[in-house]
């Protein structure tokens, strides 16, 4: 399981504007959030916060990219449906969800089954995690981030 103070695991995954890796965020610091599905209701009050929050997180030397399994044409019309601001990433075969040990059993009216944890890795300049969030409550969620961000 990934842990902080891991070297983050490399990735590159399409967006609907082409491909992002984890590369690109070389000498930023990177939020990078895993969601379990584009427009449901908890998915996009956190990706509407991060979109409204997206110029501090900038202001503090950040970028936010948030990852789904969601196809890029999906996450299209999901920022275009809510004018989000964040990119989001496609990873429809879960690989880099696994990577981030964000693919976990979830449980619902008892009933078992495999799904995307709620979770944010920020993510320094140099590509070490500093700070991971697990089980994530979208409630101040944004808020908590961004103060660790300006901490780092």
């Amino acid at each position: 399981m990934l842990q902080e103070g891991d070297k983050a695991p490399a990735f590159t995954l399409p967006t609907e504007d082409g491909e992002v890796s984890l590369d690109d965020f070389k000498g930023h610091k990177l939020v990078l959030y895993f969601y379990p599905k584009d427009d449901t209701s908890g998915c996009t009050k956190e990706a509407i916060g991060f979109s409204e929050m997206l110029d501090a997180f900038e202001a503090a030397g950040a970028k936010v990219l948030g990852v789904s399994k969601d196809s890029p044409a999906k996450h299209a019309k999901f920022r275009e449906k809510h004018d989000l601001k964040v990119p989001l990433a496609s990873d429809e075969e879960g690989k880099v969800i696994e990577k981030y040990g964000s693919w976990v059993e979830k449980s619902m009216y008892g009933r078992k089954y495999m799904g995307i944890d709620r979770s944010t890795f920020l993510i320094d300049e140099d590509g070490v995690v500093r700070k991971i969030w697990r089980k994530v409550r979208v409630p101040k969620h944004v808020e908590t981030v961004l103060a660790a961000v300006k901490e780092l």
